[in-house]
């Protein structure tokens, strides 16, 4: 395993440290790997998301319409959405 040395601030230090006091975790390194690996994750559902959001809008296709025209038809429908 690589090793690697992070200084941080008092603050941080003590935040570290009250979450090492709660024991769920044994040392600041396992409590960092686990910061890492979920914002590893958290990046990978966002990059997902993205891509759907993507091909979801890809795949309605296009309008005609004038893009001021859209919006004042979405504008207009807002009250009836909200009763």
């Amino acid at each position: 395993m690589m090793q690697l040395n992070i200084s941080m601030p008092p603050a941080l230090k003590e935040w570290v440290d009250s979450r090492l006091a709660q024991g769920r975790y044994t040392d600041a390194a396992e409590y960092l790997r686990d910061l890492v690996r979920r914002d590893k994750d958290g990046a990978e559902d966002d990059q997902r998301w993205l891509k759907t959001m993507i091909e979801e809008g890809l795949a309605s296709g296009t309008i005609d319409a004038e893009p001021e025209d859209v919006i004042e038809e979405i504008i207009a429908e807002f009250p009836a959405r909200n009763g």
